[in-house]
């Protein structure tokens, strides 16, 4: 059975174009997959006449109203109900796609998924989830800026959410879960931190947990899930972009600074394409807004088709791999658990 994927075709830096030729490279790699596009029909008609088996496996339906990237997530939900990003999202409330992908503006994107689809059972608040490249396997993050406050029942539902994530989507075995912290120590860090680390420990899932974690620790690889709450993680995501931008500017420079330098360029080319292609962000492209009742991914904003295909193809393996069953799953096999009344009063 075909995978239908709606797509907010109006969302990101640089749509419609990016959105069309990145789900046109999505289908050359998946022929299977079908679309429901949402947006402006004038702009995207001649877009689809470039990709006659996109325009062939796509229903176009038109709407000329979109979510501004600088628009707040409260206005979007009372101004947005014709917008390219919500009728993408409707589309999976009502059985018509089995995912949504967009590259708008992030949190008109999770508050209308929250709004129109909820929360899985046993999940009080969805998080945003990605990988992130390390010198061994990609690591999965999250959250990476839902859920500023977290209380322990909280961070204990995104390690479940993450854990089953690493599992099924990128194929892990027993992915290692670790918290983020301030120390490894189990004496550091904030009293949701060390009470989210007690739940995991005591957890009659089979969670392979490793502790904490420190920043410096994430690219290492040590461990396959990391867990924070939304404010932490997304800092923690900006200074990893914004480092990785500052090496690669430095090094263009000193390859640049004479000419010894740039012969020096031509013999290390090889080994500095592979690092390249190995820490691409294209290749890591595409969060998943975890804990919702529908799959919805998120693609940067300023990614070009190459990226945007990426997310289309995150949220294809999403669907067929069964992820929200298994988190529901999980979730049930810990709901007495979770149930006592020193936990219900921690979460509160």
């Amino acid at each position: 059975m075909a995978i239908v994927i709606a797509l907010d075709v109006m969302g990101g830096d640089h749509a419609p174009g990016v959105v069309i030729d990145g789900a046109a490279r999505a289908l050359r790699e998946r022929p299977g997959l079908r679309f429901l596009l949402f947006g402006d029909a004038a702009r995207v008609e001649p877009l689809l006449a470039r990709h006659p088996a996109l325009a062939q496996a796509s229903e176009l339906r038109h709407t000329d109203h979109f979510v501004a990237a600088d628009v707040r997530p409260s206005m979007a939900l009372r101004q947005g109900r014709r917008s390219s990003m919500r009728l993408a999202i409707d589309a999976v409330k009502t059985g018509e796609a089995r995912a949504a992908v967009s590259a708008g503006n992030t949190g008109a994107l999770m508050a209308m998924g929250k709004v129109v689809l909820r929360t899985l059972e046993g999940i009080d608040r969805p998080a945003i989830a990605t990988t992130l490249p390390t010198r061994r396997d990609p690591v999965v993050m999250l959250d990476l800026g839902a859920n500023v406050e977290c209380s322990p029942q909280h961070l204990f539902q995104f390690a479940v959410m993450g854990e089953v994530y690493a599992r099924t989507v990128l194929g892990i075995t027993r992915p290692r879960v670790a918290l983020l912290n301030i120390g490894t120590e189990e004496i550091k860090g904030e009293s949701a931190v060390r009470e989210a680390a007690a739940l995991l420990r005591d957890s009659p899932l089979e969670i392979d947990f490793r502790g904490y974690v420190e920043g410096d620790d994430i690219p290492t690889g040590r461990v396959d899930v990391v867990v924070t709450d939304g404010f932490t993680g997304n800092v923690a995501l900006k200074v990893a972009e914004g480092a990785s931008k500052f090496y690669a500017s430095t090094l263009r420079e000193a390859f640049r600074a004479s000419l010894r330098a740039r012969l020096g360029y031509l013999l290390a080319r090889p080994a500095l394409e592979r690092v390249r292609h190995r820490l691409d962000p294209r290749r890591y492209n595409g969060a998943m807004l975890l804990g919702l009742s529908g799959v919805v991914v998120k693609s940067h904003g300023g990614t070009d088709a190459f990226g945007f295909a990426h997310a289309v193809l995150s949220a294809a393996r999403i669907v067929e791999q069964r992820t929200n069953e298994r988190i529901i799953e999980e979730m049930r096999r810990v709901a007495g658990f979770l149930a006592t009344p020193q936990l219900r009063a921690a979460a509160s």
